[in-house]
């Protein structure tokens, strides 16, 4: 199949390079770009396009309501390429990947050009990703009616040119980096020996989540109470947007949701997200369980990875911990969610009706690690009932 998509970004040069990016993929076809979503939406007419990839800061209409629209009227995958270099533009990509964008992918600049082959690679994985999403039809029953423009927010400066100067750098790093286990953050559990962790009536869940999470979230971490478990999520998302997306789901939630730090203890009715570029694992102290967050290699091409936090439930916390794994592509999390499996947790895969892209989930299912299959609603309930 060929993907067709639309490119929509006010800037020439940029619609320019984001055509050059794509251009190495045989199955993407760019049909057409649009300087404004006024003038995409009169070129959609002639041909409408299986994925849309589009910038934030538009001018005539911007990308929120342009997005809301969309999904409200005919929804289609859409993937954000913006500059998150500050946090203005962090705020709106927030809010857009919210309102339906399947994935972002970062603008990486240097001494304020934007990079090709940075780009390229992230971007074509997306696209990708986002031509196989199966949740799109959702949005005709929950799109809200269309806001007023948020303030543009201000151009990329000499400061943030560094922000994006460290994106591209780590994307870089993501795409020349071996697919590395779990292995390079810490040993495999031994035998039977987590299975015989003693059952204590402090409970933990870890969730690993990735294509779609921003959405999933949203409607899964507001349904919790307040004395639900405590949870550790990993999330793979551009590391300057964790701490902007801990608090949006803060403001939304009874429970407390934070960007975790190094040490801090799990509580009951907390969330802590893993902070971008930082590898989350959960440890045991006594009774009481703790997270660490710490810098390493690229495990499954990401850091975090949800094999990481995984396997460190499996080896800390066996039968007193619950693995969910959600949406998301590729199978990152799918390995040590058998573990924790194999350890004596309880674990729990979100099924393909309510996923965005049912890959990290499937690849867990087939290699057996998920003891249910649940919808998001489900999973929802199921938190709520840990320890009850």
């Amino acid at each position: 199949m060929t993907i067709s998509v639309l490119l929509v970004d006010d800037s020439a040069v940029a619609r320019q390079v984001i055509a050059q990016a794509l251009a190495p993929a045989a199955d993407i076809r760019v049909i057409t770009t649009a300087a404004n979503p006024i003038i995409a939406l009169e070129k959609m007419k002639n041909e409408w396009p299986n994925v849309i990839v589009l910038d934030v800061d538009l001018p005539r209409m911007d990308g929120i309501t342009f997005l809301k629209k969309l999904m409200l009227e005919h929804p289609t995958p859409v993937v954000i390429c913006s500059a998150l270099s500050d946090k203005g533009a962090q705020k709106t990509t927030l809010e857009a990947m919210s309102a339906g964008a399947v994935a972002v992918v970062p603008k990486p600049f240097s001494n304020g050009r934007l990079q090709l082959e940075e780009l390229s690679q992230s971007l074509i994985q997306e696209v990708r990703a986002a031509a196989r999403t199966t949740y799109i039809n959702q949005f005709r029953r929950s799109a809200t009616p269309t806001a007023a423009p948020p303030p543009r927010p201000a151009r990329a400066n000499g400061a943030a040119e560094s922000t994006s100067a460290a994106l591209a750098q780590a994307m870089q790093e993501r795409h020349a980096s071996p697919k590395m286990s779990a292995d390079a953050m810490l040993p495999p559990p031994k035998g039977t020996s987590a299975q015989i962790i003693m059952k204590t009536s402090q409970q933990v869940v870890a969730i690993g989540i990735s294509t779609g999470g921003t959405q999933a979230l949203e409607k899964l971490l507001p349904r919790l109470p307040a004395n639900c478990p405590g949870l550790a999520i990993v999330q793979h998302m551009p590391e300057t947007l964790t701490a902007a997306f801990a608090k949006r789901l803060d403001d939304l939630s009874k429970i407390t949701v934070r960007e975790a730090r190094d040490g801090e203890q799990m509580m009951p009715g907390v969330a802590l997200i893993s902070p971008g570029g930082k590898h989350l694992m959960i440890r045991r102290s006594g009774v009481n369980y703790y997270v660490d967050v710490k810098d390493g290699p690229l495990v499954n091409r990401h850091r975090p990875s949800v094999d990481v936090l995984f396997r460190s439930a499996a080896v800390s916390a066996g039968l007193n911990a619950t693995g969910i794994i959600m949406t998301g592509m590729g199978d990152d999390g799918a390995r040590g969610l058998k573990e924790m499996f194999d350890c004596g947790a309880h674990t729990i895969a979100q099924d393909e009706a309510s996923c965005t892209v049912f890959g990290m989930p499937k690849e867990a299912i087939k290699l057996g690690g998920a003891k249910e299959t649940l919808s998001l609603d489900m999973i929802a309930q199921k938190i709520a009932a840990i320890g009850h």
